[in-house]
């Protein structure tokens, strides 16, 4: 099953997929839905059909706080960040987790629009992204993947400029539309095994970034049982699982978004979640 939010006849509510049309779900978010026990979400499911062409897509899930995000999770990005810096590369035991504002969340297809006066230096990271369905707290890695209730594209576009200055990953982070995700919620059971994806960015249909799930050092069960512990994950919470080798500012030389710019994150079993820039 596919999952959305859909702008219709003026208003946003929550839908599925089925084909080429959209099928309103009789909840007033999708977030609503997804805190349903799994057995009430079927009758939640409507039989009133928009054509997809009709309809405005929107950030399939907001979340109720901060977006979870793992740093440096594929070796060859962490590889490109310590050959950058002139750093010796050393693997961390546990993942790094840090957070983004929800005030950062954007819609596939939106344009996104940032400040030349707030940083020159907009970057690029293609991810997917978990989306949390059962409220779980200490979760073994065994069962971590029973909380999910899908799978979706993100982008972790991020002020690098901002990051340096500030000694630290949120501010750099969290501006507004910095992150997009979409271009829908896919659920496991369509997805398979989510550790075997192909995942690549695009900007201006160049490619920048191209790898799988599999190169991820710590896996999606792992991730999922490290940050429950001692910690309750809710319904709706977004876990962004990091990102491959090929971003900006690793590059030689650097490169970073410039205004008109598309951008493209493709993962496999998912789709597509574009979105083109804007710097003023």
């Amino acid at each position: 099953m596919r999952y959305v939010t859909f702008e219709h006849e003026g208003r946003l509510r929550p839908g599925y997929l089925d084909g080429d049309r959209v099928g309103s779900i009789a909840c007033s978010t999708l977030l609503e839905y997804i805190t349903l026990p799994a057995d009430a979400r079927e009758k939640k499911r409507l039989n009133d059909f928009q054509p997809l062409s009709s309809v405005t897509l929107a950030a399939p899930v907001r979340p109720n706080k901060n977006i979870f995000c793992v740093g440096r999770n594929y070796l060859d990005h962490a590889l490109e960040v310590s050959q950058q810096s002139g750093r010796e590369l050393k693997l961390p035991d546990v993942p790094t987790f840090f957070t983004k504002a929800p005030t950062a969340i954007a819609s596939p297809g939106e344009t996104l629009e940032f400040s030349s006066k707030v940083s020159r230096e907009y970057d690029w990271e293609a991810e997917l992204a978990v989306v949390i369905g059962s409220r779980v707290k200490d979760v073994s890695e065994a069962a971590a993947l029973d909380a999910v209730f899908g799978y979706t594209c993100f982008n972790d576009l991020t002020a690098r400029d901002l990051q340096r200055a500030h000694v630290q990953w949120f501010k750099g982070k969290s501006l507004d539309s910095a992150a997009p995700m979409g271009p829908w919620i896919v659920s496991p059971d369509e997805i398979g095994n989510a550790q075997e994806l192909a995942i690549a960015l695009r900007v201006n249909g160049v490619e920048k970034q191209r790898s799988t799930t599999a190169n991820m050092i710590f896996s999606l069960p792992v991730l999922i049982a490290s940050l429950s512990k001692g910690m309750t994950l809710e319904p709706g919470d977004v876990i962004a699982t990091g990102t491959p080798e090929g971003v900006g500012f690793a590059r030689k030389p650097p490169e970073f978004l410039r205004d008109g710019d598309d951008v493209e994150v493709e993962i496999e079993k998912i789709g597509v979640l574009r979105n083109r820039i804007r710097i003023i």
